[in-house]
């Protein structure tokens, strides 16, 4: 029973990687990927100071959810 269970998890785990790395190696993705990073540089570039107003400004709301009031 047990050496079932961990062929099953063994055969879902291969088909996960395999998928991923079928995902990572997506010419396609990588070009759009690619793409949004360059995007994302030039316009933190050329608004330094607002870039990191939004960064502290989404780390402060970040820490607000994940730390309880207990």
């Amino acid at each position: 029973m047990n050496e079932e269970i961990l062929q099953n998890l063994n055969e879902r785990l291969d088909s996960a990687i395999e998928r991923g790395r079928v995902i990572l190696e997506d010419e396609e993705l990588q070009r759009r990927l690619d793409e949004i990073k360059n995007r994302t540089e030039d316009t933190i570039r050329r608004n330094p100071i607002k870039s990191v107003v939004l960064g502290l400004a989404v780390g402060f709301v970040v820490s607000k959810i994940f730390t309880s009031e207990d």
